[in-house]
């Protein structure tokens, strides 16, 4: 279609050095950490008083709560501190202060959007719309985490997005999150555990199991099976990392939605948490959910996972489960289709898939939908987000890479009831990296994970060279009249 029809607003999200939140900073030798206390003990009273006062008044101002953030890591190395008397509030202050340091979230770059009408609509315009972002923050190391931004489309289809402070806080992570048992068995199955020692911690479980119920099951069957076997030793493993992998947090309610992050937190996502694909997702009985699937990082492997919440304060995170759970790329559909789920994704790296499951964290049987065409996709195709549902179809807003990996978004349309069948296709781009977009972390890379309709517009968030995020608009009506039919 014509590039004239897009409307580029006037917003545009920039990565912001300043914006950090407070990380531990742990040697990993033992006696390092020994020598450091150490030092730390050796101080006077006074001189602890001091040198906390110091501290403090350099980075108290750069925080919320920051004593709570360093008592947290004072813990952490508490069973390091060779003392039995009772250590003052503000000796163990400093000595988490030296085991801190601060982390700049989107110090490289703050990019890969999805956007979902906001679940509080009693302030929105009249015919406009609140929406929340989701946005890819990346730091020092490449590390990914998931940030929010809030904002409002007008009437006239003008743009806003409201300011933020530059504080930026982590959630609690809720101490003894539960557990549904067929979800652990499935996974457990997948990962190769002995079928014999999973049931033997599983079985005393109810259907719902907290993690120290879980812990007293480990601990019995430990306890019951010496000398250990390697089969028990490699099936407690693959347990631990399960039940870390699947974890709630919750935020206070006295953060805006953009002061909160999702920091990674398991051991396989120690790399980062990518492109989250955000969906408001309303169920058959009406309720309403907002799910996510995102890629979980560990610096070697990939592992999809799934995100939900009803609210933005608590969410839950859950391994996804079937042999369907391949690469990156996972999408939600808004709904049921014919009373199952449905999820896009792309299983080998080239091609786009769809799948279709009873429940939204179990997917296998993969059907291939769509196939790289024109040549500014012919390396590969993907989606950029959940399908939206219009009155034509489903809409896929698509990405696709060509020569010299470059990145274009484009579109294609689904059937509403069967959708492994496509009936239309932009054959040329919808947006293609020219000018400025070209320039940047990864350069030549238009990218999105998520849009929406409203007013007749799809609004379309999208990252530009792995750096920064901006927001474009186009008439819903013109982009599916430019879809080209699809006879196969």
């Amino acid at each position: 279609m014509n590039a004239s029809s897009l409307r580029r607003h006037e917003v545009t999200l920039l990565p912001e050095s300043s914006r950090v939140i407070i990380r531990p900073f742990i040697p990993a030798d033992h006696h390092h950490v020994t020598t450091v206390i150490g030092r730390a003990m050796a101080l006077t009273e006074a001189e602890v008083a001091c040198e906390l006062k110091t501290v403090l008044a350099e980075f108290q101002d750069r925080h919320l709560e920051i004593e709570s953030v360093l008592l947290a890591h004072f813990k952490t190395v508490s069973h390091f501190v060779f003392t039995q008397r009772s250590l003052t509030r503000e000796r163990k202050l400093l000595i988490g202060a030296l085991f801190s340091g601060e982390y700049a979230l989107e110090s490289a770059a703050i990019f890969n959007p999805s956007i979902v009408p906001h679940p509080d609509q009693s302030d929105a315009p009249a015919g406009g719309l609140r929406f929340i972002m989701s946005l890819r923050a990346t730091g020092e190391g490449h590390i990914s985490s998931i940030e929010f931004r809030t904002g409002t489309i007008a009437s006239d289809g003008g743009i806003a997005v409201d300011s933020v402070s530059r504080f930026v806080s982590a959630p609690e992570i809720i101490p003894d999150p539960s557990y549904q048992k067929d979800r652990f068995r499935i996974k457990m199955h997948e990962m190769d555990c002995d079928d014999r020692h999973a049931d033997a911690v599983l079985a005393p479980l109810g259907k719902r199991f907290t993690r120290s119920d879980l812990e007293s099951s480990m601990s019995a069957v430990r306890h019951e099976s010496q000398p250990m076997t390697h089969e028990l030793k490699h099936t407690l493993g693959c347990v631990e990392w399960l039940a870390d992998s699947n974890y709630e947090l919750r935020f206070s309610d006295s953060l805006a939605i953009s002061e909160r992050i999702i920091f990674p937190v398991s051991a396989n996502e120690a790399n980062g948490i990518e492109d989250a694909r955000f969906v408001r997702f309303v169920d058959d009985d009406e309720s309403v959910t907002y799910y996510a699937t995102y890629t979980a990082y560990n610096g070697h492997d990939i592992l999809p996972q799934l995100i939900s919440t009803d609210d933005f304060l608590r969410f839950h995170i859950l391994t996804l489960n079937g042999g369907g759970v391949q690469n990156k790329g996972m999408a939600l559909f808004p709904r049921r289709i014919a009373g199952r789920y449905a999820m896009l994704s792309r299983q080998d790296n080239e091609n786009l898939f769809i799948m279709f499951s009873d429940r939204p964290d179990l997917w296998s049987d993969p059907e291939l939908i769509l196939r790289p065409a024109a040549m500014w996709e012919s390396v590969k195709v993907g989606n950029c987000g959940s399908p939206i549902e219009t009155e034509a179809g489903w809409l896929v807003i698509t990405h696709g890479v060509g020569p010299m990996r470059k990145y274009s978004l484009g579109a294609v349309l689904l059937d509403l009831e069967h959708p492994t069948r496509i009936i239309g296709r932009l054959v040329e781009p919808l947006l293609a990296p020219v000018g400025l977009d070209r320039e940047g972390y990864v350069p030549n890379v238009i990218y999105s994970c998520g849009s929406l309709v409203h007013g007749g517009n799809l609004i379309l968030p999208f990252a530009v060279s792995d750096r920064a995020t901006t927001i474009a608009s186009v008439s819903l009506d013109e982009l599916l009249a430019a879809l080209q039919p699809c006879t196969h």
